[in-house]
C-alpha cells in the first residue's frame, strides 16, 4: 500500500519495501517474493486436490437425484456392489479415469456436456431418463471402445485369468478375446451394471455377463 506514514513520510509498498532491503528479501534461502508465490501455489494445488478427490466419490456421483434414482438403484446388488470377495467397483472405479490427465479430460467433459443437462432437467424424471437412456448407453459404451475398455482393467486383465475356472462360455470368449483382440470388455458386458436400454435388450444383449 501507499500513501504517507504517521508524521508526514511517504508510505511504502511491500515490494518496495522488501527490495530495499537485502535482509528481509531472503526466507530459508530463497527471495521472500519467490517463497510466497510457492506458499500461494501450494495451497491452491492442495485446495484442487481436495477438491478433486471429493467430486470423485460415490456419495458425489449420487447426490442428484436423477443419478441415485436410476442408475445408482439399478447397480445396488449388482455384481460390482456386492459380491463373495467384497470388492466393489463404485461410479468412479468404471466411469472416471485414474490417469491424471485422462481424468481431468473427463471433468472438462462433465462440465460441458452433463452438468448442463442436469440444470436444465434433461433427465431430471424416470420419463425422461428413460427417453435418452440408449443415447447415453451408447456414449458411455462408445467411450469405452475409444479406451479399450480401459476403466474395466483397473481390476480385471484377460492375461491374468484363469480361464480354467471359468464356465465354458466364458472360456470361449475370453480366450477368443485374448487371440483375436477384436472386442474389449464392454461389447459383453453393457449390462453388468446397469439396465439395458429396452432396443439393446430385445436385440440379444446378454443382459448381466459377470
Amino acid at each position: 500500500m501507499s500513501g504517507e506514514a504517521p508524521g508526514g513520510t511517504p508510505r511504502k509498498s511491500l515490494w518496495t519495501w522488501l527490495w530495499e532491503r537485502p535482509a528481509r528479501r531472503w526466507l530459508l534461502g530463497m527471495p521472500v517474493g519467490a517463497f510466497l508465490a510457492l506458499g500461494v501455489g501450494a495451497a491452491g494445488w492442495i485446495s484442487f486436490e481436495a477438491v478433486l478427490a471429493a467430486t470423485n466419490t460415490e456419495a458425489f456421483c449420487i447426490s442428484c437425484h436423477e443419478m441415485k434414482d436410476n442408475v445408482y438403484a439399478e447397480y445396488v446388488g449388482t455384481i460390482h456392489d456386492k459380491n463373495r470377495t467384497g470388492v466393489r467397483a463404485t461410479c468412479p472405479d468404471c466411469h472416471v479415469p485414474k490417469a491424471f490427465h485422462h481424468k481431468m479430460a473427463r471433468k472438462i467433459q462433465a462440465s460441458l456436456n452433463e452438468l448442463p443437462a442436469h440444470f436444465l432437467g434433461k433427465i431430471d424424471t424416470p420419463a425422461k431418463f428413460e427417453a435418452h437412456r440408449a443415447e447415453m448407453a451408447e456414449s458411455v459404451w462408445a467411450a469405452m471402445r475409444a479406451t479399450d475398455s480401459r476403466e474395466c482393467r483397473n481390476c480385471h486383465k484377460l492375461d491374468h485369468m484363469n480361464l480354467e475356472v471359468q464356465d465354458k462360455s466364458a472360456q470361449r470368449k475370453h480366450k477368443a478375446a485374448l487371440e483375436k483382440k477384436d472386442k474389449t470388455c464392454i461389447d459383453c458386458h453393457q449390462g453388468i451394471a446397469h439396465t439395458l436400454p429396452e432396443e439393446t435388450a430385445e436385440a440379444g444383449a446378454e443382459p448381466a455377463a459377470e
